[in-house]
């Protein structure tokens, strides 16, 4: 996971867990550290509450290519999705979402340390799910428009997405999932200021 300083103490990092259909952010988990069992195990409390996805698009950090976190996605028949490294085009909702959270948070805010710096990006994870309406949800926020899905469709990989007028892709963590971009992305790091590999993240 790559790090960069927030902290007077230490060196910070996030592992994001984003929908792309959806737009909400589902984990947010900030440590010093996060290897492929954590990553696992905050997937699993993820897939314990909306079922389990067909796909996950990850980039190429050592948390997501390990034989642990392969294996995994293999034990529960989940499609594992790299995209290509210094091609972030192809995980462009979670680049979106990363410079939000870099601007709006992690830019404009100073950590004393590791649990002000989770209590602080927690804030805004809720605020961003919750309060944010996005133009392309048809003005609702993303956590109001997957309650709107959920209860329509229900949850898990077989279900499908339709009829609610979303361009996106149909796809997302608690419904369906395709491999043509529409999985969940991951990212293991705090977001750069420059660009780097797309999803990074949201595994989203």
């Amino acid at each position: 996971m790559s790090k960069r300083k927030y902290s007077e103490v230490e060196m910070i990092g996030a592992l994001s867990v984003v929908d792309p259909y959806t737009r909400e952010c589902l984990a947010l988990e900030v440590d010093t550290s996060m290897g492929s069992r954590r990553v696992t195990r905050v997937l699993e409390g993820i897939i314990a509450e909306r079922g389990v996805p067909q796909a996950i698009r990850s980039d190429n950090g050592p948390e997501f290519t390990s034989r642990h976190f392969s294996a995994w996605c293999l034990e529960r028949k989940i499609e594992l999705v790299h995209i290509e490294p210094g091609k972030p085009v192809q995980n462009a909702h979670v680049e979106s979402f990363h410079g939000k959270l870099r601007d709006e948070c992690l830019n404009a805010s100073w950590f004393q340390n590791l649990w002000d710096a989770r209590r602080k990006i927690a804030a805004w994870r809720e605020e961003y799910n919750e309060e944010r309406p996005h133009s392309s949800l048809g003005y609702r926020t993303p956590a109001e428009f997957a309650r709107e899905i959920s209860g329509r469709n229900g949850c898990g990989k077989d279900v499908r997405h339709g009829g609610l007028g979303n361009p996106a892709t149909p796809a997302g963590f608690p419904l369906s999932h395709s491999h043509d971009g529409g999985g969940p992305s991951l990212s293991g790091e705090i977001p750069k200021q420059e660009n780097r590999l797309g999803s990074e993240a949201s595994i989203v």
